[in-house]
């Protein structure tokens, strides 16, 4: 199989003309100035990708490109969003994280902006008019200098993933638990968050590990297999090791994530911490945590660009009536303990189960997005947010059997009631769960 072309040369190819009818164009780290070639490309071109690299300006007709949907220019240097994004007739999703971004004018906001990635950055203030977006679902707001929201955000119909984690708010705009779709929320390193409880684990120093292949990686950190000899000698114990990048990501800070996992305690349905790594040689941060037989897997995969803030199923996914109302159980049951020990996970989704791909058995896994609650009628009701998470869950593994039963349906029903106030709380999901079957 031939290589892919790299950046440069597309690049080339762009200006000798040689790209015609191309949908997605990506030129990552090597674009200082907006290549006017790209214009040629105005009847067919959907996704550009321009960051990285040292790009501080986008040209005033941009509005040109009228098929765009997505356009990502994050790591570049951008202080002002564009206002000529908002000329482009189909322009849904914007990514400029990591840019300097100061200004976010109204303008700059297309008409049927849908997902909006702003992450780290030094943002203070948002315009009214991003309220005035109908169709939009996803906002990602960690890591800028935000005290408060647009009061239009509040009649926002179709928001369901908010990240506002390390900002400046010092209370949560009383409407977000009023929002009807809002499903995913994250706000942890803000001066509204409650101190976590005592983080339960093991102080374990780099010595006593060994660290073998990498497992997988995530947006903030790699997982490796690894062997922790709790007194530096022996066999030790299997363990995951999950290694901390050090840097923000979309959901907020890893060490908000460690302390979070850490505070959670044990639980059959949670991946879970056995301790905190100290004393590595390169001053990384990270996590000891269970090892997981290696035949389990994720339920589901990330959301993709054009699915938005669903998670994507294989094709071939199915499942017995069973296997999901086992797995429903064992999620519910995890989401409830979170919930009682005093946190939101913030990320519940079918990309952050794991399960055994037989029998049903399962745990939920990434606490990137995870906050401390507050207590009383404001900690209930965000409690209530993430009901409508697991709603959308359980309905997604309904899709998947042949026949759905339909108290089972009705529970879906209740967990994402458009009145967030009618929904149930998580220990009464458990309780109605292990009512089925």
């Amino acid at each position: 199989m031939p290589a892919s072309p790299s950046p440069s040369d597309l690049l080339r190819a762009l200006g000798r003309g040689d790209l015609a009818g191309t949908r997605e164009l990506r030129l990552p780290g090597i674009v200082s100035e907006f290549p006017r070639e790209i214009f040629g490309l105005a009847d067919t071109l959907e996704l550009l990708d321009l960051s990285g690299g040292s790009l501080s300006a986008l040209p005033h007709d941009l509005g040109r490109l009228r098929k765009l949907r997505v356009l990502f220019c994050s790591g570049t240097r951008f202080e002002r969003l564009p206002p000529s994004l908002g000329d482009c007739p189909a322009l849904g999703q914007i990514g400029f994280r990591s840019t300097g971004l100061r200004d976010v004018p109204a303008e700059s906001l297309p008409p049927f902006l849908r997902w909006l990635t702003l992450t780290d950055n030094r943002i203070e203030r948002l315009p009214g008019a991003l309220g005035n977006r109908p169709l939009l679902q996803k906002l990602m707001l960690a890591g800028n200098r935000l005290r408060d929201l647009p009061n239009t955000l509040a009649a926002a119909p179709n928001l369901e993933l908010l990240r506002l984690s390390a900002n400046g708010f010092e209370a949560l705009p009383a409407w977000l638990v009023e929002l009807p779709r809002l499903a995913w929320l994250s706000w942890s390193g803000n001066p509204c968050e409650p101190e976590l409880g005592r983080a339960e684990g093991a102080a374990v120093a780099w010595s006593h590990l060994e660290c073998g292949e990498r497992l997988g990686e995530g947006a903030s950190g790699w997982v490796h297999r690894g062997i922790w000899r709790p007194d530096g000698e022996g066999t030790g114990r299997p363990v995951a090791l999950k290694l901390f990048k050090g840097a923000m990501t979309s959901d907020g800070l890893p060490e908000r994530e460690m302390a979070a996992c850490l505070a959670a305690g044990p639980h059959p349905h949670l991946a879970g911490a056995l301790g905190r790594v100290t004393a590595h040689p390169d001053r990384k941060q990270g996590l000891v945590m269970p090892l997981l037989p290696a035949d389990w897997r994720v339920l589901a995969g990330p959301p993709s660009l054009e699915s938005c803030s669903r998670d994507v199923y294989d094709p071939g996914s199915g499942l017995s009536a069973a296997r999901a109302l086992r797995l429903a159980r064992g999620i519910a049951a995890a989401a409830a303990h979170l919930h009682a020990t005093g946190l939101l996970h913030g990320d519940l989704y079918g990309h952050n189960v794991l399960w055994d791909g037989q029998a049903g058995a399962a745990v939920l896994s990434d606490f990137g997005a995870a906050s401390a609650l507050p207590g009383g009628s404001l900690g209930a009701a965000l409690q209530r947010i993430e009901v409508r998470a697991f709603g959308i869950l359980l309905g997604e593994l309904l899709a998947l059997i042949p026949d759905g039963d339909p108290a089972l349906c009705d529970l879906e029903r209740a967990c994402t009631a458009a009145d967030p106030s009618r929904r149930p709380l998580m220990a009464e999901v458990v309780h109605a769960l292990n009512g089925f079957g």
